[in-house]
């Protein structure tokens, strides 16, 4: 059963927290705050947000305690991640899911705050937005599509086709076929990490996205290949692929191409596997949500989202 949040209005508080690196000045949490002022919302920063632990935002308990505090405050309509990094998987089994269930709210970010989304859709049916974050430069520096879409996604959340920005590249077929399921995912690097644990992904007809950043393209190949071993390719209906920015070989390094890992990888679990999606580390970048039931027709090259993300 999902717990739909509802959706967001302009004049709404929104929390602001660092559940993942910490902030390279605590002034960038004013940065963030005006940024959600010009898009018509109030700010609420967690107590941690100007913490710093080493290469953390804090230490785990006080990352944890903002989360859970912006859950509870009923003044806080939805949940803004300031930036990922690394740390969200630190902090899984010390957040209230019980609670989130309870009192569901948006709460968008993406990269890191991938072991957010997973452990919020599977363990508190919350769905959950993949997009830019509080610091994030498409919504800083006002990119129109990417804050386009991050507005609508957070304050409408309706069913319909998610379609790339004008000026980008159509989503392309590596794989035909048309499948239905939830949506599930969001880096590379993190879902892989969570294999083993009690927050891994499940697969089970999802469809499964995925976008990394700075990764060759052996590391790729590497972390596909365990979740294949693990059967993620098995049990999903499909496979939508977002944005790789620099996922390329070292300078004069003997290397497949991307692509050449996809279909040798992915493609021989014979699902329908869509690419190009315009969300990860791009700009302009989507804003979407995970946990909720889409239709990827591969032969169409479509993606279209059959249910609302937002009460």
């Amino acid at each position: 059963m999902l717990n739909r949040p509802k959706a967001l209005r302009p004049g709404d508080t929104l929390g602001l927290i660092a559940p993942s690196g910490g902030l390279k000045d605590p002034g960038q949490v004013a940065e963030a705050a005006a940024m959600l002022g010009r898009l018509g919302f109030q700010s609420k920063p967690g107590a941690g947000c100007r913490l710093a632990h080493g290469y953390l935002a804090g230490a785990d308990a006080a990352r944890a305690a903002d989360l859970n505090a912006m859950f509870a405050d009923p003044a806080v309509a939805g949940i803004v991640c300031l930036k990922g990094g690394y740390g969200a998987m630190r902090i899984l089994d010390a957040v209230d899911y019980g609670l989130a269930a309870r009192n569901p709210k948006v709460l968008v970010g993406y990269s890191d705050i991938t072991a957010l989304h997973l452990a919020l859709n599977q363990r508190s049916g919350l769905p959950t937005f993949h997009g830019p974050m509080g610091l994030s430069g498409p919504l800083l520096e006002g990119d129109p599509a990417s804050t386009a879409s991050w507005v609508a996604a957070l304050t409408g959340g309706a069913p319909g086709r998610l379609e790339n920005p004008p000026g980008c590249p159509p989503l392309r077929a590596l794989a035909g076929g048309v499948a239905r399921g939830a949506l599930a995912g969001g880096n590379l690097s993190v879902i892989a990490a969570t294999l083993g644990t009690p927050y891994e992904l499940d697969a089970r007809g999802r469809l499964l996205f995925f976008e990394d950043i700075d990764e060759r393209p052996y590391r790729v190949d590497r972390m596909l290949t365990q979740l294949r071993l693990a059967g993620k390719f098995r049990d999903c209906a499909g496979i939508v692929l977002g944005d790789w920015n620099n996922c390329v070989p070292d300078p004069g390094e003997r290397s497949l191409d991307l692509e050449e890992v996809f279909r040798e990888v992915l493609r021989p679990a014979g699902k329908p596997i869509l690419a190009g999606l315009q969300a990860g580390h791009c700009r302009p970048m989507l804003t979407f949500p995970l946990g909720v039931e889409a239709v990827l027709d591969a032969d169409a090259g479509t993606l279209e989202l059959v249910e609302s993300a937002l009460a």
